[in-house]
């Protein structure tokens, strides 16, 4: 046989080897894989498909020749769940689902949905663009992250009438401001992105690439994610990602 045949037939072997070897990784290894939830392949006008709406009017919207995941809260009764939620809590958390249920039913105050797809972050980033398009009392827009079963959960939110980017704790229906960063520019009616940053117990925000939040929390995050709102604010989301970190 030609040396030469026989070097080609092993380099290409050993590239094999390495493809299922790194297949294999990003398969037994979801900390290895990126997330990202696109909208271009949803209907326009009807609830999202990957997210999973949980809490107000979450549909898919356009704008200009792009889908994105909208909110709008003027047509929201405060306290209302979305329709069909125990089927899409079971769909969640699975035999668990009456508990994370008769919680958001009790404390429903907040717009939520949740990302498909992401069954336990931990460590990583989780970002999204967003655009505030109205809202008289608010233009907010937040990354959920750490949502339990219970219905608990944290969420770093950006409001384009506040200018401010604060990290909440939401226990059994209780509101608890954690951290609060003024001075954040959030114009309305423009595209700004929104990323937290989880490494090990240190928290850090991010609005349009700048740093502005860091916090350390006592316990570590273990959890689903999603997107957030409040009120009456009427947002667009686009481009959400979820990057865990490499374990």
């Amino acid at each position: 046989m030609n040396p030469r045949f026989k070097m080609k037939k092993w380099v290409l072997l050993c590239i094999g080897i390495i493809a299922l070897i790194v297949a294999a990784t990003v398969i037994a290894n979801p900390a290895a894989q990126t997330y990202y939830l696109d909208f271009s392949n949803e209907t326009a006008g009807a609830p999202p498909t990957s997210f999973v709406p949980i809490v107000g009017p979450w549909l898919i919207g356009v704008d200009g020749e792009n889908k994105v995941l909208s909110v709008d809260g003027r047509k929201w009764k405060q306290g209302q769940i979305s329709a069909g939620i125990a089927e899409q809590a079971q769909s969640l958390y699975g035999e668990r689902y009456a508990e994370f249920l008769n919680n958001v039913k009790a404390h429903a105050d907040y717009p939520f949905a949740v990302a498909r797809g992401v069954d336990d972050f931990q460590q990583g980033e989780v970002s999204f663009r967003f655009k505030g398009l109205d809202g008289r009392i608010d233009q907010a827009a937040g990354i959920l992250f750490d949502l339990k079963p219970n219905g608990n959960y944290l969420t770093l939110r950006a409001n384009c009438l506040e200018d401010n980017l604060i990290l909440w704790a939401i226990q059994h229906g209780k509101r608890t401001n954690v951290k609060e960063i003024r001075n954040t520019p959030t114009p309305s009616r423009q595209w700004h992105e929104l990323k937290l940053m989880v490494k090990g117990n240190t928290l850090e925000g991010y609005l349009d690439g700048k740093l502005y939040l860091t916090h350390e929390i006592e316990k570590p995050v273990s959890g689903k994610v999603g997107v957030w709102s409040k009120a009456d604010s009427v947002v667009y989301f686009d481009d959400f990602k979820v990057k865990p970190a490499d374990r």
